[in-house]
């Protein structure tokens, strides 16, 4: 399973919008802001590259400590508010609170998919996925 899979999954987990997979994957694909669709890599470099808080923010994601929070505008900033707005428009939903949503939602999701400060390389395997699966659940319940 990719990480576009995973994050698909989680989307339709936490976003009552994301009724579908199709619909997910869509939106997720409108993230990164070209046509090669959803890459978490490229997320993350998006939100290193704002550099100062943002950056120190997504370090603590990617790393084996707490994570820290970011603020809806951070993520609008650090993302884009273009590719924030084709994200809502695919769920139906203003950028607001998609932002309110990829907030809640990005920490977790690069945290599960990182160890040591770099995201895994390999999603494909079963206990990766078992194991994202369950502590991302448990820790967003």
């Amino acid at each position: 399973m990719t990480f576009k899979g995973l994050a698909t999954q989680v989307l339709m987990s936490k976003i009552e919008r994301a009724i579908n997979s199709d619909n997910a994957a869509a939106a997720l694909d409108k993230l990164s802001g070209s046509s090669q669709g959803f890459d978490l890599a490229e997320i993350v470099s998006k939100l290193q590259g704002s550099g100062g808080d943002v950056a120190r923010k997504t370090k603590s994601w990617l790393g084996d400590g707490p994570n820290e929070s970011i603020s809806a505008s951070q993520v609008q900033d650090a993302i884009g508010r273009h590719e924030i707005a084709a994200f809502a428009k695919k769920l139906g939903m203003d950028s607001d609170e998609a932002s309110e949503k990829l907030a809640q939602i990005l920490p977790d999701l690069i945290d599960k998919s990182s160890q040591g400060g770099y995201l895994i390389g390999s999603v494909g395997k079963k206990s990766f996925l078992a194991g994202f699966t369950s502590r991302f659940l448990k820790k967003s319940a």
